[in-house]
């Protein structure tokens, strides 16, 4: 099997975790990367051994040699980049977030045709645990599902020497702040394990900026949010309930659980020391038993190597990528939802 010819456009932050599986892995053959900083071009060609840079990441995706391009760069150039891409018979994989609204990914939809599209916020899902869970989740075991549910909390350490890029908590850039960046994994997680059957019909959220005392650990000019919560009513009664917050004037907590009439996990998205996935069942005779059904050191380097990976086969072998256009628009339109219930104070319909 011919292996796919990669092109990465962005050598920042998350672009190396794409440049490394595609110069290791026998699916996929690195040729080319593009950064608005050359020297940042060079030194990321230099180290994974691509044989082409770029300035610009359109004339990457013009290069005929180039059958699939990463987009690893912030949001708002992401739906246009993807549709030239398209156009010119790429095949093409997004950061998260997928794009800056439902209708980009609306037309990102209409303009993908026969070729392969996914978007990275599955990379929690290709973990052990997570494996573990959604074949756990499948068997039924849980019975119907009632309520779904995430709160992470992150506090503030000690103020940086270096904040954080601008792009990441401006709307402008990448279309919103913790829930573009954080939250779009913790749906894409959830949906997932639940075997994408939760069907999200209304939103109601709230969302909140910066404390004024944590404002200098973050770029000038920001103007996103870095703590939403929000309650996802699905249908047949089941609740999506999640909530992220970083720069918190409060302790770190980590809550993760799916419950349903038979009985719950308790589980975590990110690798731990000691990771497990506990299961409470109910009974009548002995009411609530735990029992752990998996645990593990996990690997924590398939988050990063494997959404490519997965692309690559995808394009290869055929089949659905982890998570499609179509699966990351949910992700998008719930994600609108909340910002709109945010800024109304209203009961948002999902559509």
């Amino acid at each position: 099997m011919d292996p796919v010819r990669v092109g990465v456009i962005g050598c920042g932050v998350i672009g190396p975790s794409h440049m490394r599986p595609a110069m290791e892995s026998p699916l996929t053959d690195l040729v080319a990367v593009a950064d608005l900083v050359p020297e940042r071009a060079a030194r990321a060609a230099e180290q994974f051994g691509a044989r082409k840079t770029y300035a610009q990441g359109s004339e990457l995706i013009a290069d005929p040699e180039i059958e699939a391009v990463v987009l690893a760069f912030p949001a708002k150039r992401r739906a246009e980049l993807a549709l030239q891409a398209f156009s010119l018979d790429k095949h093409v994989l997004t950061e998260k977030p997928v794009a800056c609204s439902a209708e980009e990914v609306h037309k990102m939809i209409a303009g993908q045709g026969d070729l392969v599209a996914a978007c990275c916020s599955c990379r929690f899902r290709f973990t052990a645990s997570a494996r573990a869970a959604a074949d756990f989740i499948a068997t039924g075991a849980l019975g119907k599902l009632r309520t779904v549910y995430c709160r992470e909390l992150r506090p503030a350490g000690p103020q940086p020497e270096k904040i954080p890029p601008d792009w990441r908590l401006t709307k402008s850039l990448n279309g919103g702040g913790i829930l573009m960046n954080w939250g779009c994994y913790d749906l894409d997680y959830l949906l997932g394990l639940c075997g994408w059957r939760l069907e999200p019909q209304t939103v109601l959220a709230q969302t909140w900026t910066c404390p004024p005392q944590f404002e200098a650990h973050i770029a000038p000019g920001s103007d996103a949010e870095t703590y939403y919560t929000a309650l996802v009513r699905c249908a047949d009664g089941v609740v999506l309930s999640v909530e992220r917050g970083e720069y918190m004037p409060t302790q770190g907590e980590a809550a993760w659980q799916i419950i349903g009439t038979q009985g719950s996990l308790q589980l975590h998205m990110t690798a731990a020391k000691g990771k497990r996935i506990v299961f409470d069942a109910g009974t009548t005779e002995g009411g609530v038993e735990s029992r752990v059904i998996w645990q593990d050191e996990e690997d924590s380097s398939v988050t990063g190597a494997e959404p490519i990976l997965d692309l690559a086969r995808a394009i290869r072998q055929g089949g659905s990528p982890s998570t499609p256009l179509t699966k990351a628009l949910v992700i998008q339109q719930i994600s609108d939802a909340i910002y709109e219930s945010a800024a109304t104070a209203q009961a948002v319909v999902i559509r």
